[in-house]
């Protein structure tokens, strides 16, 4: 598949030593790929970048196989989604999406037909007449999503567009972008420090920390095999308890596992609170007291007081109907990831 954004080698420093070092970055042609990181990690930072908003003081852009470095943020093939909606309050509809438009010289009856189609396309019909302070939020946003459409860029970047929104909106709003990004095939680059939205709308995740790429894989592989602690913590719930790698097995207290990584030595042991299994045999795998059991919805939260300290459990809320705080209880881990410790 065509490679539509490379990001080569890409440094920018601020004077407060902020900035991203040294990123590298390929993203294919209808891809929705995610930088992922917490506040201060680089990722707006590069996203700016691409945009033409910010100068890197080292490194290329290349899009369509073209670098971009020298066109400014208007003559760059790229459209951007600011959290803020950036929504003109004195225009209505229409002429808010009108006015890039018109700047590129398009005729009325393109501009009319070019404003419909990309108003049923965020199913918003009828709208046109509107004035942004008559629109919820969510609708505001899916305005300026259409807006940047109508633009037609190479790449659309979305700068953390439905932090402002609810949490029910938000979820609608990934929906909407993931269906609207595979039905037309744009290629788009979204920000955010949400691990469950880039989770649920990527096709790949860039895991940034400390201005640096962690690891580049998709949201199965970033979720089940994060490369580095850093990823482990930051990505999901995760238990971490001390263990010991000798030869083939790891041990976790007198428990032994499988020594996939050949570690060697202390490491830190990772398991996902879905992969601790509980055991109906006494005397097989770890002892446990039930501290605190939550239904969560479909699911069931159950903090466990052990030797390790205090983990996380998921399980299907039926399965915990029997459970009750001070309960003993036998466990051990159906997976686990281990981690050279420092």
């Amino acid at each position: 598949m065509t490679i539509q954004l490379s990001i080569r080698q890409l440094t920018k420093r601020y004077k407060t030593g902020e900035g991203v070092s040294d990123i590298s970055l390929d993203v294919r042609k209808g891809e929705l790929v995610t930088l992922l990181g917490p506040s201060g990690c680089g990722k707006t930072t590069v996203l700016r970048c691409v945009g033409g908003f910010l100068e890197p003081d080292s490194g290329d852009i290349l899009i369509e196989g073209r670098s971009v470095l020298k066109l400014p943020p208007e003559k760059r093939p790229t459209a951007m989604v600011f959290q803020s909606y950036n929504l003109w309050p004195h225009m209505n509809v229409y002429n808010n999406l009108a006015f890039g438009l018109k700047i590129r010289k398009k005729s009325k009856s393109e501009i009319a037909e070019s404003i419909k189609r990309v108003l049923e396309l965020v199913r918003l019909p009828g709208t046109e007449k509107k004035y942004p302070s008559e629109l919820s939020g969510g609708q505001q946003q899916r305005i300026a999503v259409a807006r940047a459409f109508l633009l037609e860029p190479a790449v659309l970047l979305l700068d953390e567009p439905f932090s402002a929104l609810d949490a029910k909106l938000r979820h609608d709003m990934r929906e909407e972008l993931r269906d609207l990004q595979a039905r037309t095939g744009l290629t788009m680059v979204f920000v955010t420090h949400d691990q469950e939205e880039a989770l649920s709308i990527s096709d790949k995740i860039v895991v940034m920390n400390a201005g640096r790429i962690e690891q580049i894989a998709s949201p199965q592989e970033i979720y089940d095999s994060p490369s580095s602690l850093f990823v482990a913590q930051f990505i999901g719930k995760m238990n971490f308890v001390n263990g010991v790698a000798d030869g083939n097995k790891v041990y976790v207290q007198n428990i032994a596992f499988a020594n996939t990584k050949k570690d060697q030595g202390n490491v830190t042991v990772a398991v996902r609170p879905e992969d601790i299994v509980f055991l109906d045999d006494p005397s097989e795998g770890l002892p446990g007291k039930v501290h605190q059991v939550m239904v969560l919805g479909h699911y069931a939260e159950v903090s466990l007081e052990t030797e390790c300290g205090m983990l996380k459990a998921f399980l299907p809320r039926d399965e915990v109907k029997e459970m009750y705080p001070g309960q003993n209880v036998r466990f051990t881990f159906a997976k686990l990831i281990t981690y050279k410790s420092a």
